[in-house]
C-alpha cells in the first residue's frame, strides 16, 4: 500500500554529538600549623608539622599544593598571628579552596574567633578540615561539632593559662622573677644578670636627670650618641621614665607589678591591690646606687607637683600659634621662671630639628593686644577675631584675622632681669649677703 500523496512523515532526529568530558578541577589546598612556644622542642614540632603537610597535600592527586602557613610562638587565643592573617588574606583573594590543619586548638582556642573565621571562609566557599576531629566545615554537621569542640578547646586554654599563672605566682612567693628583658639586665638560668655593655647607658640616664635635664632632652641626647633601647629603637620620654622608675637598677625586685587580665585578650593590667606583691631586697647586682635612685624619685615628684598642669588645660592661644619653620603648633610650657609658648618640634626634639624661638606668654599677650588696638589682652575678643598666629624667624609674629586681614608684629627679647620675679630677686639678694658675710 502506498503512502498518500502530499502527507509528510515525521522524522525522529537525535543529537549524537560526543560530549566533551571536562577534567575535574583540582582543589588548591593550603595547610596551617602553629606552636605556642619558641622553645627548641616546640620549634622542632612545628618543623615536623610543615614537613608532614607538605607530603600530605602533594600525595593527593586531586589537590594542588597552595602553601603552608606556620606561626611560631603565637597563642591560639589571639588574632594577631601574622601567618594566620596572611592565610585569610590569600583566601579572600581567591588563591585557596581548602585548608587542612591538625586540630581545632591549633587553628584557634577562642570560640568566637574560630566560628567567625570559619563562617567567613564558608561564605567564600572554602572548606577547613580538622584532621584530629575529622571535621569538614562545609559538611552538614560541621558547625555544630565545631561549636562544641571549640568550647572544650577554650576551656583547655583557660586551664593551661591558670596553671602557668600558678607556677609564676609560686615563684613570686619565693622571690623569683619570671622574666627580665630590660636595658642592663637579662634573665639567665633564672637569675637577673648584668649586661656589661648596657650599664653605662643606664647610669648616664640617671646622671643626666639628676643634673636637671628633662626626659625629652635626655632622650634626644642619648639618641644622638647612638644609644638604642633594648629592642633597638629610638628613645622616647616613656622609655626614659621607665628606666628612671625601675627599682631593679638598685638590685631590688618588686614582683607582680602587673598581671594578665584574662587568658583570651592577654592584656596586662597594673596590679592595684588585686593580687599580692612581693619586694625582694638585694636580689642581684645593682647598677645604680640606692641613694641616687631615691634622690631621682624625689626630684621627679617635685617636678610633677610643680609643673604638671591638669589634663585638658587650655588657654586662648591653644592650637592658635603655628610655627612657620616646621608647621607644628606651639604649646604652653611652664619653666622655672615664667610661662612660655614653644614649637612642639623644638620642645620634643630640640633646636637641631627646629630653630624656632620660645615666646614668653606675657610678650605674646602684649603683642596681641597691640595688634588688635586694645590696651589689654582680651581672650574673648582674641578668640572671635584672630584665626591664627604664625610664629616666624627673627621674632616676627604674623596675625591672620578671621576677616582675612593680616598684620605683623616684631617682638623684643626681654632681658634676664625683666623676667625675674620678686621671689627670685629676694633669693639673689640673700645669696649676695651670704657671699659678703663669708668674705668678712
Amino acid at each position: 500500500m502506498y503512502a498518500t500523496k502530499g502527507v509528510k512523515t515525521m522524522k525522529n532526529v537525535f543529537d549524537i554529538t560526543p560530549q566533551q568530558v571536562q577534567p575535574q578541577k583540582k582543589l588548591r589546598v593550603a595547610a596551617y600549623a602553629r606552636v605556642s612556644s619558641g622553645k627548641d622542642a616546640m620549634l622542632h614540632s612545628l618543623k615536623a608539622q610543615i614537613d608532614y603537610y607538605h607530603d600530605y597535600i602533594n600525595r593527593n592527586p586531586e589537590w594542588v599544593f597552595a602553601g603552608i602557613y606556620a606561626d611560631e610562638a603565637k597563642t591560639g587565643t589571639k588574632e594577631s598571628r601574622e601567618q594566620f592573617q596572611l592565610l585569610l588574606e590569600d583566601c579572600r583573594a581567591g588563591k585557596i579552596d581548602m585548608i587542612v590543619t591538625k586540630a581545632i586548638s591549633r587553628f584557634a582556642r577562642n570560640t568566637v574567633t574560630l566560628l567567625e573565621t570559619v563562617r567567613e571562609l564558608q561564605r567564600l566557599g572554602i572548606d577547613v578540615y580538622f584532621e584530629e576531629q575529622d571535621i569538614s566545615t562545609l559538611s552538614a554537621d560541621g558547625e555544630l561539632m565545631l561549636t562544641l569542640l571549640a568550647s572544650f578547646a577554650q576551656e583547655e586554654s583557660l586551664s593551661a593559662s591558670e596553671n602557668q599563672k600558678w607556677r609564676i605566682r609560686k615563684g613570686f612567693e619565693q622571690g623569683k622573677a619570671s622574666t627580665c628583658q630590660m636595658l642592663g639586665y637579662r634573665l639567665v638560668d633564672g637569675e637577673i644578670t648584668i649586661v656589661p655593655e648596657e650599664v653605662e647607658t643606664v647610669r648616664r640616664i640617671f646622671e643626666l636627670y639628676y643634673q636637671g635635664y628633662g626626659m625629652q632632652k635626655i632622650a634626644n641626647i642619648i639618641n644622638e650618641e647612638g644609644h638604642r633601647t633594648v629592642k633597638g629603637r629610638e628613645w622616647r620620654i616613656s622609655k626614659v621614665r621607665s628606666v628612671l622608675q625601675n627599682e631593679k637598677y638598685t638590685g631590688d625586685l618588686l614582683l607582680q607589678k602587673c598581671f594578665v587580665g584574662d587568658h583570651i585578650s592577654k592584656v596586662r593590667v597594673p596590679n592595684r591591690g588585686e593580687l599580692p606583691q612581693y619586694y625582694v631586697e638585694d636580689d642581684h647586682e645593682a647598677i645604680v646606687d640606692k641613694a641616687v635612685f631615691g634622690a631621682v624619685q624625689n626630684l621627679m615628684a617635685q617636678r610633677r607637683s610643680a609643673y604638671v598642669h591638669p589634663k585638658g588645660h587650655e588657654t586662648a592661644f591653644s592650637r592658635k600659634i603655628r610655627c612657620s619653620i616646621c608647621g607644628k603648633n606651639y604649646r604652653r610650657k611652664t619653666t622655672a621662671y615664667n610661662l612660655v609658648w614653644c614649637c612642639s618640634t623644638f620642645n620634643t626634639k630640640g633646636k637641631k630639628y627646629c630653630a624656632s624661638k620660645v615666646i614668653p606668654e606675657a610678650t605674646l599677650q602684649a603683642a596681641t593686644a597691640e595688634v588688635m588696638g586694645m590696651r589689654h589682652f582680651d581672650e574673648e575678643a582674641f578668640q572671635s577675631q584672630i584665626e591664627y598666629i604664625e610664629a616666624c624667624p627673627d621674632n616676627l609674629l604674623r596675625f591672620v584675622f578671621a576677616s582675612g586681614l593680616v598684620k605683623e608684629h616684631r617682638w623684643k627679647d626681654r632681658s634676664r632681669s625683666d623676667s625675674w620675679t620678686d621671689e627670685m630677686r629676694e633669693a639673689a639678694r640673700q645669696k649676695a649677703l651670704e657671699r659678703s658675710s663669708a668674705n668678712g
